[in-house]
């Protein structure tokens, strides 16, 4: 599914938090991602150099308080987050059309007509979004409206949008230069891609990007309360309450999509979490290296830091040859794994957060397809999923078929077994089947295909043990003014 990466809201809500700083009280968000291997290696940069910073651009403006203020934050972030500057970085002021030219350019050479074409049609197969939602255009909206600055790695440049309020400059710039200076270490962009073509492992790249760049701009926040974002105790429900509200706030985002607002918001958010724990669980940024060497690659991971610094791994999971069991009509649109967060957005979106959160984190691996019917342009579907232990498996299996009862609302012929649940819909069977910890979902499909997907399916020979208690076990670097939302949220539970 499209990686949806925009920093929307999370400067508004930065701003108001911020605007009568007192003695800092509370706490910052744990963070998501794939922590360090145990015994990696690598050498932290021994200590931040300044450099020349600035440019001149010939497509966006600047003046003097401008190029002075953002080589005043480049050389602050250097020596906060431990790594030097190694080249000078261009910088300006764009318009708002001039940032959404960027943008929209920027997608088109992501990913081609139809790559983004399987993409929407996946999230509709998955129920995430409206069939034939215009997701596109929406979200061009959205960033016209919200972006705050970017820093793009291409050309090595840092932008900032030319409205926004010169007090809130600063607070943008410290995050922009933040992914600046990781690009000058890491090479950021080509970091994030090298996960493809496993989406789920990208958005944790994604999220330690945007999250170490929260992360690195609460600190730069924090610089004289004697605090820093390691001593700091978990604020993420108060940030992701502060982000939405600010969403709610927005007469586009607020009509949006359930899944559209978590995606954008979640690197920031979940990627502040995770960066934390990291942070705590090693000597600081001297050690941030590590999780670039050792990235995570699921967002189980992110959302579940423990799992990156442990070192658990996804259980890989094999899909059939098609060519074998796939009616000819089926053409496939996608293959990729959905993750932990996928997961919880599906049963988030037909049975409710408390559902998504309680059997989401049993998750243990997966891999989906999606087709699509030359004939009928139904979107058939066939998910293989492992979960932890046999409690999370039935767990799943039982909300699963819940959700899916939610998402066809007009069924006939049901049949439900322990382990095995079944009806019909206008665009076929819908078929879940419980095996051991692993569960096999295929959507729209006739019995006949089901039984040859199933008889292709490799399943696991031993099961795991139930847990001993008997209980389930527990997507350009763009900143929008979404990113406020997270800043402010996270420094109104500061202050």
């Amino acid at each position: 599914m499209r990686r949806i990466v925009v920093m929307l809201f999370l400067l508004a809500v930065w701003a108001s938090a911020t605007s009568t700083p007192s003695a800092p009280s509370a706490q910052a968000k744990p963070a998501v991602n794939n922590t360090p291997m145990p015994g990696s290696a690598g050498t932290a940069p021994s200590g931040a150099t300044s450099a020349p910073a600035s440019s001149n651009q010939t497509t966006g403006q600047t003046n003097p308080q401008f190029l002075q203020a953002a080589d005043e934050v480049l050389a602050t972030m250097s020596k906060l987050i431990d790594l030097p500057i190694k080249e000078p970085l261009k910088k300006s002021l764009r318009s708002k059309d001039q940032i959404r030219a960027f943008v929209v350019e920027e997608d088109k050479e992501d990913k081609d007509e139809a790559q983004k074409y399987a993409d929407d049609k996946t999230m509709e197969a998955f129920g995430l979004i409206p069939r034939d939602y215009p997701l596109e255009s929406v979200m061009e909206d959205i960033l016209t409206d919200q972006i705050a600055g970017l820093y793009d790695p291409k050309g090595k440049e840092f932008y900032i949008a030319d409205w926004i309020p010169v007090d809130e400059q600063k607070e943008v710039m410290s995050h922009e230069l933040t992914h600046a200076l990781e690009d000058q270490s890491f090479g950021i962009d080509p970091w994030i891609k090298a996960a493809r073509p496993n989406d789920d492992a990208e958005l944790a790249r994604d999220s330690v990007s945007e999250g170490s760049a929260m992360a690195a701009m609460l600190d730069y926040e924090l610089q004289g309360e004697n605090l820093t974002v390691r001593q700091l105790p978990d604020v993420s429900t108060l940030i992701e309450q502060g982000a939405a509200g600010e969403m709610d706030k927005d007469p586009k985002l607020s009509k949006a999509p359930i899944y559209i607002r978590d995606s954008l918001i979640f690197p920031y958010i979940a990627g502040v979490t995770f960066t934390q724990q990291f942070l705590k669980a090693h000597d600081g940024w001297q050690d941030l290296h590590l999780v670039f060497e050792h990235p995570p690659v699921s967002s189980q991971q992110i959302m579940q830091p423990d799992k990156y610094l442990q070192n658990v791994q996804p259980v890989p999971v094999k899909l059939p040859d098609w060519k074998t069991v796939a009616p000819a009509e089926w053409k496939l649109l996608d293959e990729n794994v959905i993750g932990e967060f996928g997961i919880e957005e599906i049963l988030k979106q037909f049975l409710g957060a408390d559902a998504a959160k309680l059997t989401s984190p049993g998750w243990a691996g997966d891999r989906y397809a999606v087709f699509e019917d030359s004939k009928t342009k139904t979107l058939p579907i066939v998910f293989v999923l492992d979960m932890d232990n046999l409690d999370d498996a039935a767990r799943f299996f039982g909300q699963y078929s819940s959700a899916l009862e939610m998402k066809y609302p007009t069924r006939t012929n049901l049949s439900r077994q322990p382990n095995f649940y079944q009806f019909q819909t206008d665009g076929g069977g819908v078929f879940v089947k419980l095996q051991g910890a692993q569960c096999l979902v295929v959507e729209e499909a006739s019995r006949d295909t089901f039984d040859k997907i199933d008889q292709a399916i490799v399943w696991p020979v031993a099961t795991p043990q139930a847990s001993p208690t008997g209980q389930a076990g527990q997507p350009g670097f763009v900143e929008s003014v979404t990113a406020s939302l997270a800043r402010n949220a996270m420094l109104a539970a500061i202050h």
